[in-house]
C-alpha cells in the first residue's frame, strides 16, 4: 500500500528520496489498514491494547520496513546516499548510537596490543572500545582555554609528537568537536596522520549539521578525515539511539579496509535494528540535503540571538570563537553550539538548573559554572526565547558574589598510565578505601557525568589530585558515573 497523501507523518514529503522512512511510512498505512497481520516479531504486533502507545510506531527492519530477506534493498540503499552526501563510499546506520559507530571504528583500526594516538578527554564509548579492540592509547590533549576553563582544540603538534614517538601506531582519534563545541584544526591532524601513513578517525557525534551550510563548519571527512561518526539524534531530528560510521575506505583512495568496516560494526550491533530509528536517520539524511543550508543557518541564527541576549546580562558570558592574534588566544567554536558561563555572576549552576527543571526546561548539562542548554533544528525564536528568559531570571534569583571559572576535573586530568585498557579490564580486582586506593592502579571507570568523560580509566594510577577532584565534584552537587561505589567510599583497584 502507498503511503497516504500528505501524511502527517511526513511534513516535508521527505519519504520520496528516504526510502527507510518510505517503508516506515508504507508499513504503518498498510497494519492501520489491515491488509498486514504480523506474525514476526516485535511482539507487541503493532498492537497498543495491552500497553498502550509506548510501542506506537516501533517498527522493524526486518518484515516491517523491508522484508525478512531484504529483498527491497531498502537499508543499502539509504546507506549508500548517507555517504554520497557525506562524500565517501561506505557507510552504516547504526541504532546503537555513537557508542556503538565509535567501538566498530575502533574494531576495525588495528590490531590487538598496537598504539592509538588518541584524545584524553574521550567519550566513555572509545574508551571502552579500546577495551573490545586490545589497543594501548598513546594520549593527546586539548589546550585549556584560560578565559573559560574550558578544552580548546587538540594541538596538531601534540598528535605529530606522538606519531613520531609511537612509530608502530595504527591511527589517530579524536573527539571533535568537544561536549562544549570547541574544535581542533581537522585539516593539519588529517595531515600529520596522513604523513605517518595513518588513518584519522573522529568522533563528531555532537556534530551531525556539519557541512551542510556555509553558517557551520565543514564536517570532518570534507577536511581530511578517514572516517566520522556521528549522532543524528543530537542536533538532528531523529530518534534517540540513530548514529551514523561514515568512511572513505581504500575502494576510493582511503586507508580503511571495508571488509574490516564491515566487521567492526556487526561485531557488536543488533540483529533485531530498530527501523523506526533507522527512517528517521534516513529522514534526518535527507533533510540536511533538501533544506540544511536554511534550516542550519536558521540555528546558527537562533544561537547567536540568544549569544547576544545572555551576554547582555551583567556577569553573564557565553563561549564564542576568537580569531588568530586574540589577546586571550584564538578559539575556534561551532556556532550553532549555545554554552553559558555563570563564574561572573556568582550564581551557582546546580541552582539555575533546579530552577529551569521546575519551570519544565531541562538542560543537557549543568555544573557549577557552565551550562549547555541543546538548541537544535527543532527549535525556533518562541522556544529559544522562553529558555533565555527562565535563565536569566534563575540567574537573578541566584546571582552572588562574582568567581573566578575554575577548569573542571574532566578537562584538567593528568593520567598516569600503568596497563592498559584492556589488561586492567580484565585483571582481578579488589575493593578497598578511598585513601588505601591511591597509587593503586584503577580497574574502573570513574567519570563526572555530565560530560561523561573518565576522570580515571581502568589502568591507570589513582592519584590523590584525581581523587580530590571527583570528591569536590560530588560534594558540589555533580553526579558520578560508572563506579562501583558511586560516593567514592571505596574504590576497585587490580589486585596485587
Amino acid at each position: 500500500m502507498a503511503p497516504e497523501p500528505d501524511d502527517p507523518r511526513d511534513p516535508l514529503g521527505l519519504a520520496a528520496d528516504a526510502p527507510l522512512l518510505d517503508g516506515w511510512l508504507r508499513f504503518g498505512a498498510a497494519v492501520r489498514a489491515g491488509t498486514v497481520l504480523p506474525f514476526t516479531i516485535p511482539g507487541h504486533k503493532q498492537r497498543t491494547h495491552l500497553v498502550g502507545d509506548v510501542v506506537r510506531g516501533d517498527v522493524p527492519l526486518y518484515a516491517g520496513l523491508d522484508s525478512m530477506k531484504q529483498d527491497g534493498g531498502l537499508l543499502v540503499t539509504a546507506e549508500r546516499r548517507a555517504a554520497a552526501a557525506w562524500g565517501v563510499d561506505w557507510c552504516r546506520l547504526s541504532v546503537a548510537g555513537a557508542t556503538h559507530a565509535n567501538q566498530a571504528a575502533l574494531l576495525a583500526l588495528g590490531r590487538p596490543g598496537q598504539d592509538v594516538i588518541v584524545t584524553r578527554t574521550l567519550h566513555r564509548s572509545l574508551l571502552l572500545g579500546l577495551v573490545l579492540a586490545g589497543l594501548r592509547p598513546v594520549w593527546v590533549r586539548p589546550e585549556l582555554d584560560r578565559a573559560s576553563g574550558l578544552p580548546a582544540g587538540v594541538p596538531a603538534a601534540a598528535v605529530t609528537a606522538a606519531l613520531a614517538a609511537h612509530p608502530g601506531a595504527c591511527g589517530v582519534v579524536l573527539g571533535d568537536p568537544s561536549y562544549v563545541g570547541t574544535r581542533s584544526d581537522i585539516a593539519a591532524h588529517a595531515a600529520a596522520a596522513h604523513a605517518a601513513g595513518l588513518p584519522l578517525v573522529v568522533d563528531g557525534a555532537w556534530a551531525a549539521h556539519f557541512g551542510f551550510s556555509p553558517a557551520v563548519p565543514p564536517h570532518a571527512l570534507a577536511l581530511g578525515a578517514d572516517a566520522l561518526i556521528t549522532s543524528a539524534h543530537k542536533t538532528l531530528p531523529a530518534w534517540s539511539q540513530a548514529a551514523l560510521l561514515l568512511a572513505r575506505t581504500r575502494r576510493s583512495g582511503g586507508l580503511l579496509d571495508p571488509s574490516r568496516l564491515e566487521r567492526g560494526f556487526d561485531a557488536t550491533h543488533t540483529t533485531s535494528p530498530a527501523g523506526a530509528i533507522l527512517a528517521s536517520t534516513d529522514a534526518a539524511r535527507a533533510l540536511l540535503q533538501r533544506h540544511g543550508a536554511d534550516l542550519v543557518g536558521g540555528l546558527v541564527e537562533l544561537v547567536r540571538g540568544a549569544r547576544e541576549r545572555l551576554a547582555a546580562v551583567p556577569g553573564l558570558a557565553v563561549l564564542t570563537g576568537r580569531p588568530d592574534g586574540d589577546p586571550a588566544g584564538p578559539l575556534r567554536v561551532d556556532p550553532a553550539k549555545l554554552v553559558v558561563l555563570l563564574a561572573g555572576t556568582g550564581a551557582h549552576g546546580h541552582a539555575v538548573e533546579a530552577e529551569l527543571l521546575a519551570a519544565g526546561i531541562p538542560l543537557e548539562m549543568a555544573d557549577r559554572d557552565v551550562l549547555v542548554p541543546m538548541v537544535t533544528l527543532s527549535d525556533d525564536e518562541s522556544s529559544v526565547a522562553r529558555l533565555v528568559d527562565a535563565l536569566t531570571a534563575a540567574v537573578e534569583k541566584h546571582r552572588g558574589e562574582p568567581r573566578a571559572a575554575s577548569a573542571a576535573a574532566s578537562w584538567t586530568v593528568e593520567p598516569a598510565t600503568a596497563t592498559d585498557p584492556r589488561s586492567a579490564f580484565f585483571a582481578c580486582h579488589e575493593t578497598v578505601s578511598a585513601a588505601a586506593a591511591v597509587g593503586r592502579v584503577s580497574a574502573e571507570l570513574i567519570a563526572p557525568y555530565p560530560p561523561g568523560i573518565p576522570v580515571l580509566a581502568p589502568g591507570e594510577v589513582i592519584s590523590a589530585a584525581a581523587l580530590s577532584a571527583l570528591r569536590d565534584t560530588l560534594a558540589d552537587g555533580g553526579r558520578i558515573a560508572y563506579a562501583a561505589d558511586p560516593t567514592l567510599g571505596t574504590l576497585q583497584v587490580i589486585a596485587r
